[in-house]
């Protein structure tokens, strides 16, 4: 019998189904953000396996954990110096697919108008028919990713197969050829800037890629770049983009990773310091584009796959830290 705990209300979201998948007996609790009862607490300190998004302090320590299944990607909100060094953590993915289906809406509604052209018509206005108004295609245009992960990959194919030409600028060197055209380091930035038509920044936050695109990044970028961030906000400089947007220097962004998120004590903040909401060429999604039922599925079955080789012995994957 193997003790899983869901820990949160994101990873509640993967508890339906998830048992019959696993091969081994089980016994599962589903626990809150912010335990308070005894029960709920004793559950999570006593978990062999826990998924979720976090650690706190404020939980107690586990003590006979051997896995942390992040429900996610990300793993900047867990602390493993709050866990165990014998257990493992691992992560999961799944969420590229829609990802990249959201990067080619936005930056196709960048080009099509097509809600204006509605509206207008609604009144009678046929201001965007055929030979009265031009509008953009993004065929032929060049598509700059920065971060060639699994969502950095799955970018690039759908821009291909859209006729867009691939640039890749990454922390390793990426090999040229198939879907991508070009490839640069991260240190050589401002050519891979000065060359692309849209720019989609799908790097994690981390002490080396915070603040990444900064003044030198716009100062960089063509007029009528348009920039997508589907990474982590931080990895953008707040001031940066606000100024670039603000002044026209790029023709507009898409932003679904912010730099202010809902906490307890705030729920329904804005999601920036400085006010994007007052600018009319951003795009403002509240970090929702990776979040489908597809994404879902896949996340589960990947999580319950790790249980059941937890259980077999046999070695786990996407091991952020491996256990001792």
């Amino acid at each position: 019998m193997i003790a899983i705990v869901f820990h949160g209300r994101n990873a509640a979201a993967f508890r339906d189904g998830f048992e019959a998948l696993l091969e081994e007996s089980h016994e599962i609790r589903v626990i809150a953000d912010s335990p308070t009862g005894e029960a709920e607490r004793a559950a999570y300190r006593d978990a062999e396996v826990i998924v979720g998004i976090a650690t706190a302090a404020t939980l107690p320590r586990p003590r006979r954990l051997r896995l942390f299944q992040v429900a996610g990607a990300g793993t900047d909100l867990v602390d493993p110096a709050l866990l165990p060094a014998t257990a493992a953590i691992c992560n999961c993915y799944g969420h590229d697919v829609p990802i990249a289906e959201y990067v080619m809406a936005a930056i196709l509604m960048a080009r099509l108008p097509l809600k204006e052209a509605d509206r207008r018509l609604r009144g009678g206005d046929w201001s965007f028919q055929a030979g009265k108004a031009l509008h953009g295609e993004i065929a032929g245009e060049v598509m700059g990713v920065i971060g060639y992960g699994h969502i950095g990959r799955t970018i690039a194919a759908r821009a291909a197969a859209f006729g867009m030409r691939v640039h890749i600028a990454n922390r390793s060197p990426v090999a040229e050829g198939g879907v991508v055209e070009r490839s640069f380091l991260l240190d050589a930035l401002p050519a891979f800037l000065a060359g692309v038509d849209d720019v989609v920044v799908a790097l994690p936050h981390t002490p080396e890629t915070e603040g990444l695109i900064g003044e030198a990044a716009f100062a960089a970028m063509r007029p009528h770049v348009y920039l997508c961030n589907v990474g982590r906000g931080p990895v953008v400089d707040e001031g940066a983009l606000f100024a670039a947007l603000r002044d026209g220097r790029i023709r507009g962004a898409a932003i679904d990773t912010w730099y202010v998120y809902p906490s307890p004590a705030d729920p329904t903040p804005q999601p920036a310091r400085l006010p994007f909401a007052t600018l009319p060429n951003v795009l403002m999604t509240p970090h929702m584009s990776g979040w489908t039922q597809g994404t879902i599925d896949r996340r589960r079955a990947a999580m319950a796959d790790n249980v059941n080789r937890l259980v077999r012995g046999e070695p786990l994957a996407n091991v952020v830290r491996p256990g001792r």
